[in-house]
């Protein structure tokens, strides 16, 4: 079925009547809206649609600014004198007074925990007040909300400032309950953020530099979608993507990886906030780092700014973020934050900082050095909720706008929308399963990959989601759309092909992010399997935070010969199997194959590795099924008969199950009773109910043979302590396939004489 196809389908569930969109609102955070959610009245409008403020508003933040430690004594508020300041003047000392009650609550939060990192949040306080306050676009009511900035906190230590942020702008999910169990068992306000524990927050942070890589693939969903949707009387994908990255994040190698392509790529409506504090856990940046941070990203093709002294000078960060950034139309901003880690306390601009609780008397001068006065842990000035409710509220009027814009679109260009809305449901083309391709006996030999490469050009049909690309590897992984073209600013944006260059570990971080910007794009990485250790952070990261990348890995095993040990992969099939929920294949021939492209497609919150070789294998080894991938292991042959058990089990995966298949063919010839079991996916088999498991290896039969040409690690759990593993416990040599295959025993003949030899054991 073709993507032309989607104009049957019945328009639209993203597009609610305005009616829907009322309720989802009323119905939710009810709670908060009866405290904090007041109608939109302390601010009146101008003629430039620009709001001031009332003098209402600032007469109701009067007492607290008397009493606040900057308030400039020889000009006191008061009802009589409110005129007296402008807008912008005295939403500073609005700005700096939510500030102090930021930073009050952090170190609440970390000495009630007696755990956390409090120094970054400390020195970024203004940072976080201006992107939630002034600067993003969301809708606490609605988190998922499509159109919505993103933001990403790569320096994911400093979690606890998201944290306060989101609980002052109304997200439920962070409710002062949550602040007063951060880093607890269960709570959600875990150690570093976590998209899959708390809403709002976009992708899972803590090893530095990944949000970096996150934020760019954030970016580049944004631009792909806005040049392939928006038109130029209805611009319906608009967003920016905003990400601070530490000292730490700078080093990181990721980081430069991933901020080269955006340049490159032309990612203008990203925003890369850097805190500049100069410390890490060890001690001063300088210790270890010299360069000149800005420098580099402006040698890179960034815009850079630096923002000198944001502690008592907010609004010049302000205008950094605000309108420097907005008014780059070509290239990625940077902006350089100088901080002091750990602001206000007595470990302030120290490493000291970093993490750890305050002793007490840190503590009671911290609180005076705001005016804190005898507020109880956890204080939160009314007005503080109120000024973030402004943002919010803002972000609830853009939203019903868009669902307005959306509802012309649907109008004026039905096709766009049908398959606009297809991606925002998932992505998933009904029927969409059947595009994958279906191979015969008499069909050609061909490696997986390539077997690999005509499932991805068939689903790409039926997939308007389907994006991705290789590091500089795609002619060899065989990962290419031929009928699409490369995604390339300014020139083809629409573009489905990614050309990440030899950066494996930035294309593994930014498929994170366009998996996670929640619009059903389906992104897909490639590379030799040898190189998954560049990327196998990220991999991890994939599927701790449910993100539905499809890891294109070929060259997966011995098998690529000539290259040599460097290249040929041994250890790396174990290690990928040991990542909780990533779900491994390693395909025997085509059928095997779009098995496991249909299972990695149909599970968008599982990520998915298809290891692949370069050797030729059949297109149709026969009693292999596509269907029966889904379980994982399954039987492909057995000359038992009825209901009788095998004398010995052979199990194979990828190019070697033909190896298992031919031995079988040999004893069988002999006399023997021999089953051949496909192992393709470890976990998906390990997730089958015992009885089946049971059927398919049975307990009671202990002579088994597995036969994979990488680490023997892991197959004793299926061969058993009588089976024999035929695997490679070195480094692999250099030569052609066969050669290289012979001297490792990865022929019919070995494996039957080691399977002969079990045969010959006597209990």
């Amino acid at each position: 079925m073709a993507i032309s196809s989607l104009l049957l389908i019945k328009p639209a569930s993203t597009f609610p009547t305005k009616q829907s969109l009322s309720h989802q609102h009323n119905n939710n955070n009810n709670k908060l809206h009866n405290t904090f959610f007041k109608p939109y009245s302390s601010l009146k409008p101008t003629t430039d649609n620009t709001p001031t403020l009332s003098k209402h508003h600032k007469l109701s933040w009067n007492q607290e600014l008397k009493h606040s430690n900057f308030n400039n004594p020889q000009k006191q508020i008061s009802e009589d004198t409110t005129d007296d300041y402008d807008d912008e003047s005295f939403q500073e000392l609005v700005d700096k007074r939510c500030v102090d009650n930021i930073r009050m609550v952090i170190v609440d939060a970390v000495q009630n925990a007696k755990a956390g990192h409090p120094g970054m949040p400390l020195g970024m306080a203004e940072v976080g007040y201006v992107l939630y306050r002034h600067a993003m676009n969301y809708n606490p009511r609605n988190p998922k909300w499509f159109n919505r900035d993103r933001f990403v906190l790569s320096a994911g230590h400093g979690c606890l400032l998201q944290y306060v942020c989101l609980h002052l702008s109304g997200f439920q999910s962070v409710q002062l309950e949550d602040l007063k169990r951060l880093c607890k068992l269960g709570s959600r306000t875990p150690g570093h953020p976590e998209n899959v524990v708390t809403e709002g927050i976009e992708v899972t942070t803590g090893p530095l530099g990944q949000g970096v890589a996150n934020a760019v693939g954030l970016a580049l969903a944004e631009a792909h979608l806005a040049a392939r949707f928006n038109k130029p009387d209805a611009v319906i994908v608009d967003h920016r993507t905003y990400c601070i990255m530490g000292d730490g994040c700078a080093m990181e190698g990721i980081s430069h990886e991933a901020a080269s392509l955006a340049a490159h790529w032309k990612l203008n409506k990203l925003t890369l906030i850097y805190d500049d504090n100069h410390n890490t856990i060890d001690g001063p940046t300088s210790l270890a780092f010299s360069e000149d941070v800005s420098e580099r990203f402006k040698a890179l093709g960034w815009h850079t700014i630096t923002v000198d002294n944001i502690h008592d000078d907010i609004r010049s960060f302000k205008e950094a973020l605000l309108v420097a950034a907005v008014s780059e139309t070509e290239r990625p901003t940077f902006i350089r934050v100088k901080t002091l880690i750990g602001k206000l306390s007595g470990k302030e601009g120290t490493s000291k900082a970093h993490h750890g609780t305050f002793d007490e008397d840190d503590e009671k001068r911290m609180r005076e050095k705001v005016n804190w006065g005898n507020h109880e842990r956890f204080h939160v000035i009314p007005m503080v909720y109120r000024e973030m409710q402004i943002q919010a509220e803002h972000g609830e009027r853009l939203e019903r706008e868009w669902y307005s814009k959306l509802r012309s679109y649907q109008s004026k260009y039905p096709e766009e929308a049908v398959e606009f809305d297809l991606l925002l449901c998932g992505g998933l083309l009904p029927g969409w399963e059947s595009s994958l391709p279906e191979w015969s006996t008499s069909d050609p030999l061909d490696a997986t990959r390539g077997y690999s490469e005509k499932c991805l050009n068939k689903l790409a049909k039926v997939l308007p989601g389907l994006i991705g690309g290789s590091a500089d590897l795609a002619t060899s992984n065989k990962a290419y759309l031929h009928d699409y073209q490369d995604f390339s600013q300014p020139d083809t944006p629409w573009g489905r092909n990614i050309r990440y260059g030899v950066r494996e570990h930035a294309m593994a971080g930014i498929s994170n992010g366009i998996a996670l910007h929640g619009s059903g794009l389906i992104p897909f990485a490639a590379t030799f399997l040898i190189f998954s250790d560049y990327m196998k952070n990220a991999i991890r990261l994939s599927a701790l935070s449910h993100a539905g990348v499809i890891y294109i890995m070929t060259h997966d095993s011995i098998g690529l010969g000539e290259d040599g040990p460097t290249h040929q992969p041994i250890e790396q099939l174990a290690g990928l199997r040991a990542i909780p929920r990533l779900l491994v294949f390693r395909p025997a021939d085509g059928n095997e194959t779009a098995g496991a492209y249909k299972i990695a497609v149909a599970n968008r919150d599982l990520p998915s590795l298809i290891a692949l070789s370069r050797q030729k294998v059949s297109a149709n080894l026969e009693g292999t099924s596509s269907n029966e991938v889904e379980r994982g292991g399954y039987i492909v042959s057995d000359n038992s008969g009825g209901n009788m058990l095998p004398e010995i089990i052979l199990i194979g995966t990828g190019s070697e199950l033909c190896l298992c298949e031919g031995s079988a063919k040999i004893l069988r010839q002999e006399g023997r009773k021999v089953r051949v079991v496909s192992l393709v996916c470890w976990r998906l088999f390990d997730r089958q109910p015992s009885e089946y498991k049971e059927k398919v290896l049975p307990l009671e039969i202990k002579k088994r043979v597995s036969v994979e040409a990488g680490s023997p690690m892991g197959w004793r759990e299926y061969v058993g302590e009588e089976g024999k593993v035929i695997g490679v416990d070195e480094f692999g040599a250099s030569g052609a396939y066969l050669d290289t295959f012979n001297k490792y025993g990865f022929n019919e003949e070995n494996v039957t004489k080691v399977a002969k030899s079990l045969l010959h054991q006597q209990h």
